[in-house]
């Protein structure tokens, strides 16, 4: 049975090796041998027919030769029919490939027939390009109709072959039928050996099952026992704990019956509270009706008696105006006195109660100095003090009976300094007591500065000696310490009224309330009248306030009542009114503030009274009359104002003469007018210029002495003006006059009107200056004051200027300046010169153009009249010619272009005489009706024209003299009056430049940018158009027309496309607005190259940055001919043919990404380009940020006080100065730093626009046939662009977490776990955005774990993504947020780590060895971690685990066919506990380090079979290792290993120990071993070796104390072994405790050793140690020939 089962896998190879075989076509020449030896086998005889159906008897009768050649046999039937098979097979797949061969020829002939059939149509319709794409067809099909043919050949050639073949494997087949039965007659005797075999084991196995149930009961017996006994102690145990039970719960109800009943008192309890309370509250209610009641009762007796009080008033003050006094003046004096009783009753009650103070002070001090004379011995003269002390008493009793007491004349500053902090105490007590300071002041000064104690102040009485034991005790509040303390107490108290207030973390400073109006202002007060105001104060703190009145200023109080109900809290923005009353008493300016206080702090309303005070002003201060006539007279009103409300007498006087005032504003002596008070008002007034402007202060009134004496002492000199004064001729002053009105009053808040007359007698210009002088007696000029001061303080003088121009000619021209502006040569501009006069007749004019300029200039009508008191106009006409410049002469300058021509107008008809007196008299004319001939006077012939007058000095004046005029105008002398033309002539052209345009070689898939500049020259713009534009060219912008400011240069822009391959020549003409045409030459060749572009301009979307645009397109080959020669083309120039290679040059540093850069198009092909636009921030600026970020975080930490470090730190700095490129170096490493300048300078960023042209080379050839040859030539003329607008904007969603970066890292995550990072997005747009995200790889370890689908405009959401990698590799995805703004890229990355654990065991089994039972055995082994990351992992025993269960259950191992044993857990011991233990269980290994575990061996039995298997389990998930544990136990000290196993592993539950131990030996039996040793028998002549095996014996090391500390051992009848062919050595000797010794044995056949026969011999080993024991050693010996 066992060689059967060794002749499987021998069996199996040979079947592979047989298959490899078959598969050679040269099959049938290697199966030649197999027949013969086939052939033969039959003679052999058969086992079967031979040995009947014994299987025992079958095996020694099979000769070895026999077994081969049955298994040779098998073999080759076996190989027969798969090579039968496999040819069948092939056979029906070579016929079905060949109907498939047939089928499409048949379909080929078919359409080779439809296609003849359309050749045939079409030529009939001539359409002679569908018949050559038919042909093309045809030959294609006739092409694919001769392959299949040929195919068919071929496989028609294979299947006869085949078909052959399979003949003869069919013959082959049927000559071995014979030998196939036999060969199933030999398999089924074989089979009947197999199962008697397995019923003989059968039965040995149901014998055992029967010892194991024998056994299985007595177990049951003694486990009913043991439940029995278990069943009594478990009784036993639940009476113990029913009884336990019934005490517990006695115990339990009395603990509840004592918390319950303290529950109910503490209910009680708290319902009598609850009821007090309850009546509390009522009464509370009761008490605040009844005092609500006494409220309403005090209220009405309040009410009745202030109306009482009223009615009283009323009738005092009728009985006073009865009597003929004042009723106001009387109630003041009334109230006065009783506010005056009032303050003297409270100062007497704080007097009295002062005077209590300071007697309890004395009796304390008194009583101090008591105790101190107790303690101490009493001095020799005991007198003085008694004295003292009687004088005091006397002096309160006689102040408590009311009696005087004499006082001291003498003041101690002791005292005066002890009574000064007491009255400040007393000042501040209340607001009634501050009014009254100086009073108070004087009384106290009346009453506490006199001793209160006689003789207290006086040097002759004698000082008290102090005790030497209180000379260091200070008394109390007299050291400097009790002083300060007393100070800041003072300050504490006073402060503690004002507290900060602080809302939402901001403290409340400035002012806390809000006045409005924000000033009290009572103006033009009368005295003695009554005036009322009311405020508003508005809460402009944060929360609650209050608001408290403090008072108004000292120096008011008299005339200022502030009426003020406090409003108690008010909350912020709330208001409180405040009643304001001023009752003037003198006629004073006022100024001062009323004074609160607020919970924050105090403020004030500013408060202004003024009196009345009169305030001049004019209306204007220059009077123009403009131009008369001499003789004649006009008038002009000047308005005098008082905007105050006092009155005052004024009056106007020319300038020239003195400023003198009244007796009543004469200058006064400081002396005897003002007080230091008055003096400091005016001092005051100077500074406020402007207030004083319209209020004058007055000062106080002067007896009348006083002010005679003043009226007496006038200054000599006048006050000068404040401003400077223009004094005029009296002839001029003497033309200028004022009117009736020159003196008078001017009422409060009233105007005058003054005329003043302008009677021109003189030719010229007149200015006169005038002064207004006001008379007010209450507001004098101050001496001691600068004039100028005094004005501003008492604006009484006033100037105004006039002025006019007196002519003596009547004509006059309103324009004497014609301004034509900017004027072009050669073209014509008119305008019209009006002509006044002031002359009641009419009057001839004769206009004259000065002789250089007529032939450019003309004035139509040249000569006319014009009628009286009337105007004309004469038409000017202006044709500037290029010969301006040469004819103007002087008149025009070329540099500035300008050109002044004077003009005359002569006046025929008048004559101006001067007399002596200076005034001029003037001849008048005799008018004349309408211009001459009809009313209108034509232009004269120059013939008609007058010839020059001559001006001439006669005795009585001035006179014209000339000759007669032509025109019939009468004989006159007169003066010419002239004007001015004045222009700035300028030029027209336009300039272009260049002159000429060559665009070159341009390709008709393109168009030319050419810059051209067109110059204009004139100081006009000019419209200018390129008119007549062909059609392939365009010039922008606005399609050439445009407007050109003067002297500017516009750049225009020339495109030229071609839309043929030619030479192009041609002009531009460029035409202005007043039609004069520049042209312009251009020259171009038109190119048709061999490829095109789809799309030669490409303007990306808006693209947001770190995002991507893609953009198509395509590179096509029109061409259709494949020949590589090239062409000529109209444009003259070779194109080349066939395929055509191009290759794109984009921009260094752009943006832009354009694959394939370089590709060869086919004719009649394209090939797809893709470009992509990607903006991002320049590396240069980014770095610069990252830069500037690291400086201001190291400026940002502290200075190290170490100095060696802080010198350290600014070597560093000087190294980083001197060497920039080790910052950027440096700041490249640090990529966060770089990352987070980057995402904020992409939140910041503006946008840009960028604009790329990219080149396109073209060349004739195919890039991969010429790569190792020559390079490709690439024509220039050829060359294709690509433009490119790329606009970038900032991304719509940025990425806020983490410092803005957009790269996630995950980090070394371990294979099997996973990892959770959010990442915060915000939308920085002003709209909503719908979000979206790519889709991430399925299979890959990046999962987004939520998915928000919107964000709202500035909002923040935060996105998970898990990274869970399944293998060790480095993952990196592109993750994108895709909106409609653009998309936000996000890169994920992360490393699976795996988790490689080293193991320092060379194999997955530890041996322990063997160990004496009950004794433990300990061995270790190391975890070495190199991974990355921390392992975290935990130790499992498989006899612990739960899932052992289900395998015990089943049949024994032993009991099944494996042939190998398989178990894990072996034998465990009886106790129950594990026989395997390791130490550390779980833990945590760091990366690089080792852990150490320990295996301990505890066996409690004997047993070879103790296993176990040991798990590292990492993370709770992966198993790492698998450690089979292994050892064995023995009674004794010795042991023998080796041999073949004749036993089974698991435990026999037979197997009981015996309990008598000292008969033990006596019935020990002898334990079997078993050594089989093969001899391999070569076929060679040289000897084979011997078959060798070993025996190990062993003395286990204990720690058990015994005599024998050695093994000996011995082999009996080593002779006879030895005559057997065995070699034994050593056969004795003796082995120490834990060693081994090795028992060498080998075989080599004898000379008469039968290889067919096994020899099989056994010998007896006896082991001596603690105890004896013996082994018969088995020794089987085998022949195997070798293969």
């Amino acid at each position: 049975m066992e060689e059967d089962a060794g002749l499987v896998p021998y069996k199996d190879g040979m079947v592979e090796d047989e298959t490899d075989k078959l598969e050679d076509p040269e099959f049938e020449m290697n199966c030649g041998p197999l027949v013969t030896e086939n052939a033969i086998a039959p003679e052999q005889p058969c086992p079967r027919k031979e040995g009947g159906t014994d299987a025992k008897k079958m095996k020694p009768e099979t000769l070895a030769t026999d077994r081969l050649q049955a298994s040779q046999l098998h073999r080759s039937l076996e190989l027969l029919d798969q090579a039968f098979e496999e040819k069948e097979l092939f056979l029906q797949k070579t016929r079905e490939e060949l109907c498939a061969c047939r089928q499409r020829m048949d379909l080929l002939s078919k359409q080779q027939a439809t296609v003849a059939e359309e050749v045939t149509r079409e030529r009939t319709t001539s359409n002679m390009a569908a018949v050559g794409r038919l042909q093309a067809t045809s030959r294609r099909l006739c092409l694919e109709l001769e392959d299949e043919r040929d195919l068919q050949a071929r496989i028609m050639a294979v299947l006869q072959e085949n078909e052959s073949a399979m003949w003869h494997l069919e013959i082959k087949k049927g000559q071995l039928e014979d030998i196939r039965k036999s060969s199933c007659q030999r398999t089924e005797a074989r089979d009947l050996c197999l199962r008697a075999h397995v019923a003989q084991q059968l039965c040995r196995e149901e014998e055992a099952s029967g010892r194991a149930e024998r056994n299985r009961r007595l177990q049951i017996r003694k486990s009913l026992h043991m439940q029995r006994e278990l069943g009594l102690k478990h009784q036993k145990l639940v009476e113990d704990a029913q009884k336990n039970h019934w005490v517990a719960v006695k115990f339990l109800k009395a603990s509840l019956g004592r918390v319950r009943e303290r529950e109910r008192k503490q209910e009680l309890e708290s319902r009598e509270h609850l009821q007090r309370r309850m009546e509390a509250v009522l009464a509370l209610k009761n008490s605040i009706t009844a005092n609500r009641e006494t409220l309403r009762k005090f209220q009405a007796w309040g009410r009745a008696r202030k109306e009482q009080e009223g009615q009283q008033v009323q009738v005092e003050q009728q009985e006073v105006l009865a009597q003929g006094r004042d009723a106001f003046k009387h109630l003041f004096h009334q109230r006065r006195r009783q506010e005056l009783e009032a303050q003297r009753r409270a100062f007497e009650e704080q007097q009295q109660l002062r005077k209590q103070e300071i007697v309890s002070r004395i009796l304390q001090e008194g009583t101090k100095e008591g105790n101190c004379r107790k303690r101490q011995q009493p001095p020799a003269k005991a007198t003085t003090p008694r004295m003292l002390r009687d004088r005091t008493w006397s002096y309160i009793t006689a102040f408590c009976e009311g009696k005087a007491y004499p006082t001291a004349t003498r003041h101690s500053p002791a005292s005066e300094a002890a009574v000064q902090p007491m009255s400040l105490l007393m000042l501040t007590t209340s607001s009634e007591s501050m009014q009254n300071v100086p009073r108070l002041a004087s009384l106290e000064e009346e009453t506490l500065a006199e001793p209160e104690i006689l003789g207290l102040w006086s040097e002759e009485h004698r000082q008290y000696q102090v005790p030497k034991e209180d000379v260091d005790r200070k008394p109390v509040g007299e050291t400097k310490m009790d002083k300060d303390i007393l100070a800041r107490m003072l300050a504490r108290l006073r402060s503690g009224v004002v507290h900060k207030q602080v809302a939402s973390g901001r403290e409340f400073k400035g002012r806390p309330f809000n006045s409005k109006p924000e000033r009290i202002h009572f103006k033009d007060f009368d005295v003695g009248k009554v005036y009322k105001k009311k405020i508003t104060l508005i809460n402009a703190t944060y929360t609650i306030n209050y608001c408290k009145l403090v008072g108004v200023e000292q120096h008011l109080r008299d005339f200022i009542r502030v009426d003020f109900d406090p409003p108690g809290p008010l909350s912020a923005g709330m208001s409180c009114e405040v009643l304001v009353t001023f009752k003037p008493m003198i006629n004073q300016d006022l100024e001062g503030s009323i004074s609160f206080l607020a919970q924050t702090g105090g403020f004030s309303v500013p408060l202004k009274c003024s009196t009345k005070k009169c305030s001049l002003s004019l209306d204007k201060e220059l009077i123009s009359f403009g131009s008369y006539m001499v003789g004649k007279t006009t008038s002009r009103t000047i308005t005098l104002t008082n905007a105050g409300g006092l009155g005052t007498r004024f009056r106007f006087l020319p300038a020239s003469k003195a400023c003198k005032l009244d007796e009543s504003q004469s200058a006064l002596k400081p002396s005897s007018l003002y007080t230091y008070e008055d003096r400091s008002l005016y001092e005051g007034a100077v500074y406020d210029v402007s207030e004083t402007l319209l209020e004058a202060s007055t000062s106080s009134p002067l007896d009348t002495q006083s002010q005679k004496e003043s009226e007496k002492s006038k200054e000599p000199e006048g006050v000068p003006a404040a401003g400077v004064m223009v004094t005029s001729p009296s002839e001029a002053q003497a033309q200028i006059t004022l009117g009736e009105v020159t003196e008078g009053e001017i009422g409060p808040f009233s105007s005058i009107r003054v005329p003043v007359v302008f009677t021109p007698a003189v030719p010229g210009e007149v200015h006169a200056q005038f002064q207004v002088e006001s008379k007010n007696p209450q507001c004098p000029t101050p001496v001691g004051l600068p004039v100028s001061c005094a004005e501003l303080i008492c604006p009484h003088q006033l100037y105004f200027r006039a002025t006019g121009v007196a002519v003596d000619v009547p004509l006059w021209v309103p324009k004497p300046i014609v301004d034509l502006k900017i004027c072009m040569y050669d073209r014509l501009y008119q305008d019209s010169v009006l002509v006044h006069t002031r002359s009641k007749v009419a009057l001839r004019l004769r206009f004259e153009v000065c002789k250089e300029l007529r032939g450019h200039l003309e004035l139509l009508p040249e000569t006319g009249y014009i009628q009286a008191l009337a105007s004309c106009s004469v038409q000017l006409k202006f044709l500037p010619r290029q010969s301006l410049p040469e004819d103007a002469g002087e008149y025009f300058d070329k540099d500035t272009r300008v050109l002044e021509a004077p003009m005359t107008i002569w006046v025929a008809d008048q004559v101006s005489v001067a007399s002596s007196q200076g005034i001029g008299l003037l001849h008048k004319a005799q008018s004349a009706q309408g211009w001459m001939g009809g009313g209108r006077l034509s232009r004269c012939s120059p013939e008609g024209r007058s010839k020059a007058l001559e001006p001439h000095r006669s005795s009585g004046g001035l006179c014209l003299r000339g000759q007669d005029w032509e025109c019939g105008l009468p004989h006159a002398q007169t003066k010419p009056v002239g004007f001015t033309v004045h222009a700035i002539v300028t030029t027209s052209d336009l300039e272009l430049c260049p002159s000429a345009l060559d665009f070159g070689y341009c390709t008709i898939y393109e168009a030319i940018r050419a810059s051209i500049s067109l110059c204009n020259h004139s100081l006009l713009p000019q419209e200018f158009g390129f008119v007549g534009l062909p059609k392939f060219v365009d010039i922008q912008p606005n399609d050439g027309f445009g407007t050109i400011l003067p002297l500017e240069t516009l750049q225009l822009q020339v495109l030229f496309q071609p839309t043929k391959a030619r030479e192009y020549s041609f002009e531009l003409v460029c035409k202005s607005k007043i039609n004069r045409c520049f042209k312009l030459s251009c020259h171009a060749v038109g190119v048709h190259p061999p490829l095109e572009l789809s799309h030669y301009q490409i303007k990306f979307a808006a693209t947001a940055l770190y995002d991507t645009s893609v953009a198509l397109l395509y590179v096509t080959n029109s061409h259709l001919t494949m020949s590589p020669l090239p062409r000529v083309v109209p444009s003259g120039g070779p194109c080349p043919g066939g395929p055509t290679s191009f290759e794109f040059l984009p921009p260094k540093d752009a943006p832009i990404t354009i694959s394939p850069l370089v590709g060869t198009v086919l004719p009649g092909k394209r090939c797809l380009v893709r470009v992509a636009f990607q903006p991002t921030l320049p590396h240069k600026l980014v770095s610069q940020e990252a830069l500037q970020t690291l400086s201001k975080e190291s400026e940002a930490k502290p200075l190290q006080k170490d100095v060696a470090t802080q010198r350290k730190d600014v070597r560093v700095q000087d190294q980083l100065g001197q060497a920039p490129t080790l910052q950027k170096q440096e700041l490249e490493a640090r990529a966060d730093e770089y990352q987070a300048a980057q995402a904020t300078l992409a939140r910041t960023f503006q946008g840009r626009f960028d604009k790329f042209m990219v080149p396109c080379a073209v060349a004739s050839g195919d890039v991969k046939d010429k790569r190792e040859l020559e390079p490709l030539s690439f024509s220039p003329h050829n060359m294709l662009y690509l433009e490119l607008w790329c606009p970038a904007v900032a991304p719509a969603v940025v990425v806020t977490s983490d410092r803005g970066k957009t790269v996630i890292d995950f980090g070394h995550i371990a294979v099997g776990h996973h990892s959770i990072k959010k990442v915060s997005l915000q939308n920085i747009c002003l709209e909503d955005l719908a979000v979206d995200f790519s889709v991430l790889n399925p299979q890959g370890p990046f999962f987004l774990v939520n998915t928000p689908s919107r964000l709202r405009a500035g909002e923040t959401r935060v996105l998970a993504l898990s990274f869970s990698p399944h293998e060790s590799v480095l993952a990196q995805e592109r993750l994108e947020v895709v909106t409609k703004r653009g998309a936000l890229p996000l890169t994920l990355l992360g490393t699976g780590v795996a988790s490689l654990i080293t193991c320092s065991l060379d194999g997955d089994v530890l041996d322990m060895g063997y160990v004496l039972a009950r004794e433990s055995i300990s061995m270790g082994f190391k975890l070495q971690n190199d991974s990355l990351l921390p392992i975290k992992f935990s130790v499992q025993l498989d006899s612990l685990s739960g899932s052992r269960a289900p395998t015990q259950k089943e049949l024994p191992q032993f009991l099944t066919t494996q042939p190998q044993r398989t178990d894990i857990v072996g034998t465990q011991n009886h106790s129950g506990q594990s026989v395997f233990s390791v130490t550390p269980v779980t833990g945590i290994m760091d990366p690089g380090r080792a852990q150490d575990f320990t295996v301990t061996f505890s066996p409690d039995h004997e047993s070879l079979y103790f296993s176990d298997r040991l798990q590292v389990v990492l993370f709770e998930k992966k198993v790492s290792h698998q450690i089979q544990l292994k050892g064995a136990a023995r009674e004794h000290m010795m042991f023998v290993e080796g041999g073949d196993p004749l036993d089974v592993p698991v435990e026999s539950l037979t197997m009981i120990p015996a309990s008598d131990t000292e008969h033990r030996e006596e019935a020990e039996e002898l334990k079997p071993v078993l050594l089989t040793l093969n001899y391999i028998q070569l076929n060679t002549d040289q000897p084979a070796p011997p078959a060798a095996r070993e025996l190990r014996v062993g003395c286990i090391r204990t720690t058990q104390p015994s005599l024998k500390k050695t093994v000996e051992f011995g082999l009996d009848g080593i002779a006879w072994l030895q005559h057997k062919g065995f070699s034994i050595e050593p056969s004795r000797g003796s082995v120490d405790r834990g060693q081994t010794k090795t028992i060498s044995v080998s075989w080599a056949p004898p000379a008469d050793f039968d290889p067919d026969q096994p020899l099989m011999v056994s010998t007896l080993l006896q082991l001596r140690g603690d105890v004896k024991e013996s082994y018969k050693v088995i020794f089987v010996a085998h022949v195997v020939t070798a293969l």
